[in-house]
C-alpha cells in the first residue's frame, strides 16, 4: 500500500489530521538521555490525538539515527502511527540517493525534499528509492516562516514554457507532474495555501506546519486547503501536551 493511501487510512481511523512534530528546545550533548525521555513521554501522552509524527534535523543529530531516533520510530508505529522525515533533502541525486536509503532503513516511512534541486540527478533517484519501497517523498512548496517570500516567493522562468511564474506555484506544479505524495506549504499563508489547492486539488495532499506558536490557525489553514496541519511548540512544549493535542485535534475536526 502507498504511503499515499495508508496516510489517509491512518487519518481516517485515528479521526485526526494533526502530524506533531517532535520539536525540543536545544540540550547539551549530555543530556541526550533526557531529551529522548521528553519525546518518549510526548508520544506516549499524544498518541491518540495524531495521525503521524515528523522528526526534524534537531532531533536527529543530539540522538542518532541508529539509535534513540529509530527507538522512537518504533514506538510511533506500535502506536500505528506514520513517520516523516523533515531532512528536506537537497544535494546531488548520488547523495540524495543515499539519504533516502539510509533513512528509509532506519524505519520512515516519507521523507521531504526540496523542489530547488530539479529532477535530472535531483529528486528522481529520492522518488525511485521510495516507490521500490512504497515509501512517500513529500515536496517543500512554501515554508512558514517570514523570510520564505525571499526564496519561495521570486519570480522565475517557467523552463517549460518560458513564462514568468512565482516560484512556489511552479513547485506545485512539480509536486503535481511528479507525483508527490504530499506539498508543504505553510499554515502560516492560508493565502498561498489557497493558491496550491487549486493547482493541486485533492490528488497531492498539503502538509500545512507553523500551526499554533508560528502563528498559523487551524481554521484558516483546513478552509484553504490543508489535509493535514503540522503541530510542534504548540503541543510539545504545553504544560500538558496531551489536552493540547487534543484541543488542536478536535478543533480541526469541527472545521
Amino acid at each position: 500500500m502507498s504511503f499515499l493511501s495508508r496516510m489517509e487510512q491512518v487519518a481516517k481511523s485515528r479521526k485526526s489530521n494533526i502530524v506533531l512534530a517532535l520539536d525540543f528546545p536545544f540540550e547539551k550533548p549530555e543530556n541526550c538521555s533526557k531529551l529522548f525521555s521528553k519525546a518518549e513521554k510526548v508520544l506516549e501522552s499524544v498518541h491518540e490525538y495524531i495521525c503521524a509524527v515528523k522528526f526534524n534535523h534537531h532531533l536527529i543529530l543530539p540522538l542518532g539515527t541508529f539509535d534513540g531516533v529509530q527507538k522512537l520510530l518504533e514506538m510511533v508505529h506500535d502506536f500505528g502511527l506514520l513517520a516523516i522525515m523533515d531532512c528536506k533533502i537537497n544535494d546531488i541525486g548520488s547523495t540524495n540517493q543515499v539519504i533516502a536509503e539510509y533513512y528509509y532503513a532506519a524505519g520512515f516511512d516519507a521523507l521531504i525534499a526540496n523542489p530547488f534541486i530539479g529532477w535530472e540527478e535531483g529528486l528522481k533517484p529520492i522518488f525511485d528509492v521510495s516507490r521500490n519501497l512504497q515509501r512517500g517523498v513529500i515536496l517543500l512548496v512554501y515554508m512558514s516562516h517570514k523570510g520564505a517570500s525571499e526564496g519561495y516567493g521570486q519570480t522565475v522562468i517557467d523552463p517549460e514554457t518560458g513564462g514568468k511564474v512565482l516560484q512556489y506555484v511552479l513547485f506545485a506544479r512539480k509536486a503535481l507532474k511528479y507525483r508527490a505524495e504530499g506539498a508543504v506549504v505553510g499554515g502560516t499563508y492560508p493565502e498561498k495555501i489557497r493558491e496550491v489547492y487549486a493547482i493541486l486539488g485533492e490528488k497531492v495532499p498539503i502538509y500545512s506546519p507553523g500551526i499554533g506558536a508560528q502563528g498559523g490557525d487551524v481554521k484558516a489553514a483546513i478552509e484553504a486547503g490543508a489535509r493535514y496541519l503540522i503541530v510542534g511548540r504548540a503541543i510539545t512544549q504545553a504544560e500538558d501536551p496531551s489536552k493540547a493535542a487534543k484541543e488542536i485535534r478536535d478543533s480541526a475536526k469541527r472545521n
